[in-house]
Formats: C-alpha cells, sequence, structure tokens
C-alpha cells in the first residue's frame, strides 16, 4: 500500500515538474513576443495556458485521489495539500502571460517607446520571475527549503526592476504623439510579470508549510 502511494506521489511530483515548465514556457513565448515583436506566437501562447489548464485538472483529481484513497500521514497531507494550492498560483502564470501576448499584439510599434533600457528591464523581469517559477517547482519536488526561500528574497528584485521600469516610462510617457498609451501598455505588462513573481513566491510559501508545518506568509 505504502509503495503504491510514494509511485503516486512521484507522479504527482512529475506532473507539477511538467505545469511547471508550462508556464516557463508561457511567459518565454509572451516575452518574445513583446521584446521580438512575434506576434504571430499568440497562438502558441493560447494553447500553452489551455495545457495548463488541463494539468490543473489533472493534478487536482490525482491530489483528490491520493486524499481520499490513500488516507496520507500529517507530512504527506501537507504535501498534497500544498500541491493543491500551487496549481492553483501556476494556472494564474498560464493566465497572465496570456494577457502579456494580447497587450503585446494590440499594441502598436511597442519598441516606440525608444528608451531599450525599458525594454531591457522587462526582459530582466521575465528572466528573474520565469526563473522563480521553476526553482519554487523543484524546492518542492526536492524537499529543499532553503531553494523555497531563495525564491521568496528574490522577490525584491523583481520589485526593484518593476520600480526601475515605472520609472523610466514616467519620464517617457510625454515624450512624444502616441508614447502615452504605448508606456501605459509597457507598464501592465510589467505588472503582470511583477505579479508572476508574486505566485512564485506563493509557491515556495506552500513549500515551506508543506516541509514545516509553517506558512511564510502567516508570518507577514
Amino acid at each position: 500500500m505504502r509503495r503504491h502511494f510514494e509511485e503516486q506521489l512521484e507522479e504527482l511530483n512529475a506532473e507539477l515538474v511538467a505545469m511547471g515548465a508550462l508556464c516557463e514556457k508561457s511567459i518565454a513565448l509572451a516575452t518574445r513576443m513583446l521584446l521580438e515583436d512575434e506576434t504571430g506566437l499568440k497562438r502558441e501562447v493560447e494553447s500553452t495556458e489551455e495545457s495548463i489548464d488541463r494539468k490543473e485538472r489533472i493534478i487536482e483529481n490525482l491530489c483528490l485521489r491520493l486524499l481520499l484513497q490513500q488516507q496520507p500521514v500529517a507530512g504527506d497531507l501537507r504535501a498534497i495539500s500544498a500541491a493543491l494550492k500551487m496549481i492553483s498560483d501556476m494556472e494564474r502564470i498560464g493566465d497572465q502571460s496570456r494577457d502579456i501576448a494580447e497587450i503585446s499584439v494590440e499594441m502598436n510599434e511597442c519598441l516606440a517607446c525608444g528608451e531599450g533600457a525599458t525594454l531591457l528591464h522587462i526582459g530582466d523581469m521575465a528572466t528573474a520571475t520565469s526563473g522563480m517559477v521553476t526553482r519554487s517547482i523543484d524546492s518542492f519536488v526536492r524537499k529543499d527549503l532553503a531553494l523555497a526561500r531563495s525564491v521568496m528574497a528574490e522577490d525584491s528584485v523583481v520589485d526593484g526592476l518593476f520600480e526601475k521600469v515605472k520609472r523610466e516610462l514616467s519620464s517617457l510617457i510625454g515624450s512624444g504623439p502616441g508614447q502615452g498609451e504605448v508606456c501605459i501598455d509597457l507598464l501592465m505588462i510589467a505588472k503582470y510579470l511583477e505579479r508572476i513573481g508574486d505566485h512564485a513566491v506563493n509557491i515556495a510559501e506552500w513549500v515551506e508549510f508543506s516541509l514545516t508545518g509553517r506558512h511564510a506568509g502567516e508570518q507577514h
């Protein structure tokens, strides 16, 4: 019985890793649409977001089977409960990547804001948040509390990049015809990336709960 339970837990871990990889892919695709003007990728972003939704349902059903059929002990119960919370955040990451893609399509001449530094910082935000998502899920699979806490600590880096983007866009917003609308769109994209970082932190906090029984958010 325990062997079967452990096999199902391994399946759960594999599905979480796969869902995390889809989240990474959706962030990368949406960022390419913005930074490289590859608006033709919109359908692939939408397809990836649909795959994320399917994974959420698969993992949710697997967790419910584990809870109902296997009667897990305290530590396992926390891990399964954490996984259910994590997939909710991962689903939102897929939604927000799709939102970034949609804004990128709607933007007229999205590089016309002129200052490469602004888009560079948005690119840096995308790289940082994607890495946070990956490491937060890795920390769950590896039961690595230090890794989970490093993800929480990195939130300040993303917040700092967001502040840089805001300052730069504020100075550019009235610099020429049509710049205001473009800058507002870029600010929305930066905000979505900041939220993705927040979701990665949420995942890491649930990892801490699964390992220690304490949720970092309760200490704030």
